[in-house]
């Protein structure tokens, strides 16, 4: 298989999401049982990171781990990258010294211009316009308590950032629709979102009625990293933005609520919901691992049935 990179969502198909769904079942019960399968083994990952991380780090280092491969960690304080050398350059070496790359960083034009020069899969782990490891986990979270999420609606309320521009992009991959409801001057730019149209989201002005009947409510941080300068006018503009009990009242009485994590209980997401019934955040979490796990051994290794 030629040289596959997972840069945004867009880069794989809806039948490619399916197979990745269905290799994450298959490993993820292959963890519960303590089965090892280590399909990567004598396979090197190499982890970059430029922002700081938490999940994302812990899930491809023991994903890589588990699948039987190595797992090299990266900061960019810490390398030459750190120090101005070209990301091209960076690429070319890191490239022949391992099987494939994770990035976390800020623009998305570095992981292109890094992608554009290596010789192994690149997959973004985060990026100021894009979150699409996320997302698959999100996804597959909600196959798992709900079934298909073809034909549902997702309501965002927040920020339109990386996390809800990758909502949009798998809504026109996988057919369904996202409710998006930001204070003024935060809306989805299309554009930017890379949304092929508009038939697959709307936005709302209230909130409250972005949430109605939907099958899935979801959120993220009022201030993402790199925007810790507009912390003080970002919670004052999204005050009236917090996902509480009344909002999910006006969701479907089975919905799920997700968060991608940090949270900010009080601001983003209220303590009820956060810790609710209906809130699937630790099994929306775990899922990182699992659906990883199944994206690396798809880029290194091609399609396994």
């Amino acid at each position: 298989m030629s040289v596959r990179h997972l840069l945004q969502l867009r880069d794989i198909t809806q039948e490619e999401i399916a197979h990745l769904f269905k290799r994450s079942v298959v490993i993820k019960d292959r963890f519960k049982r303590y089965e090892r399968y280590h399909p990567l083994a004598d396979r090197t990952l190499v982890m970059i990171f430029e922002k700081a991380s938490t999940r994302t780090r812990l899930s491809f280092e023991a994903g890589m781990q588990q699948l039987g491969g190595l797992a090299i960690y990266l900061n960019t304080r810490d390398s030459q990258l750190g120090r101005g050398e070209p990301v091209e350059d960076a690429a070319q070496v890191i490239s022949r010294m391992c099987d494939v790359v994770m990035i976390r960083t800020f623009e998305q034009d570095i992981i292109e211009r890094f992608a554009q020069q290596s010789r192994v899969p690149v997959i973004n782990g985060l990026t100021n316009e894009y979150h699409p490891c996320q997302i698959l986990a999100d996804i597959f979270t909600f196959i798992e308590h709900r079934g298909s999420i073809r034909g549902r609606t997702v309501a965002w309320i927040g920020d339109s950032n990386n996390v809800c521009n990758t909502w949009l992009q798998a809504a026109e991959i996988l057919d369904f629709k996202v409710h998006v409801s930001t204070p003024p001057g935060y809306e989805v730019e299309p554009e930017r979102a890379g949304l092929v149209g508009t038939d697959h989201f709307e936005q709302f002005a209230d909130p409250h009625d972005a949430c109605q009947g939907a099958d899935l409510v979801t959120t993220d941080v009022w201030t993402s990293m790199g925007f810790e300068a507009e912390n003080e006018e970002r919670r004052k503009a999204f005050e009236n933005w917090c996902v509480d009990a009344p909002m999910m009242q006006r969701a479907k009485r089975d919905a799920l609520f997700m968060h991608c994590l940090p949270a900010h209980r009080g601001e983003e997401v209220a303590a009820e919901v956060m810790d609710g019934p209906q809130s699937v955040v630790w099994d929306e979490a775990e899922n990182r691992l699992h659906v990883q796990k199944a994206l690396l051994e798809y880029l290194v290794l091609g399609r396994i049935d």
